[in-house]
């Protein structure tokens, strides 16, 4: 079976993950999570983290052909991966992620929308090597939908994201490896027509009924569909 390996977006870590894990498990699906460089356990100084370090990471993670799975800032890295060493990812699955357009960061992209709800509450350090959002908005931002359970352990466990791997751009930004896209229909951080947009070009685009958060919200729907992916 072709293995999973899940990729966490900005502020987030491998632990965001557990719960999909469990339920993959269960579906004897091989999966894994990892830190990328800055994030959760990783002791990079986030200063010091690139865009090129978190492909860096990627790969290394990877021995055989993978299903990588971005979330949200994660599609920037999983894509920089596939556009060093395509014949090392299989499939690439954008959940409710940022799709890299040629040349144009992160940074950029957040202009690409008319409406941007992450940008009034990025909070950035006083040297502005990292930023994280304002707690008053995690909740209806990120986790509506969630537990408050769930999102005391996102409280606990987040941790400031490094800047500028959120500044570089890619060009080509497309890598030649089969694409998928999760839409999360009621997401309000990343908004669904601008995940639609960015989902242009992706031939398999698929909708779930969750917040930004779908690895807490929906972990079972979530393990499955990608589970089915798996088996194409």
């Amino acid at each position: 079976m072709t293995e999973i390996l899940l990729i966490h977006g900005s502020c987030h870590g491998a632990w965001c993950w557990s719960e999909v894990l469990a339920e993959l498990e269960t579906m004897g699906q091989p999966a894994r999570a990892i830190d990328l460089p800055g994030h959760g356990d990783d002791p990079t100084p986030r200063a010091e983290v690139t865009l090129d370090a978190y492909a860096d990471a990627i790969l290394q993670a990877i021995e055989r052909p993978t299903i990588v799975v971005g979330h949200s800032m994660g599609g920037f890295p999983v894509t920089a991966a596939a556009l060093k060493a395509p014949e090392l990812v299989a499939r690439l699955v954008y959940l409710t992620a940022y799709v890299p357009r040629d040349g144009a960061s992160i940074a950029d992209m957040r202009h690409d929308w008319p409406e941007q709800p992450l940008l009034p509450v990025i909070r950035h350090s006083e040297d502005r090597t990292t930023l994280l959002f304002d707690d008053a908005s995690l909740e209806p931002l990120f986790y509506h939908d969630c537990t408050p359970e769930q999102i005391a352990r996102a409280r606990k466990h987040l941790t400031p994201q490094p800047v500028l791997p959120q500044r570089v751009g890619l060009s080509p930004a497309t890598p030649e490896v089969p694409r998928h896209y999760i839409v999360c229909d009621d997401d309000r951080a990343i908004l669904p027509g601008f995940q639609e947009q960015m989902a242009k070009g992706i031939a398999d685009v698929q909708h779930m009924p969750t917040s930004h958060s779908p690895f807490f919200a929906a972990p079972r729907d979530l393990a499955r569909r990608l589970t089915a992916l798996a088996a194409l």
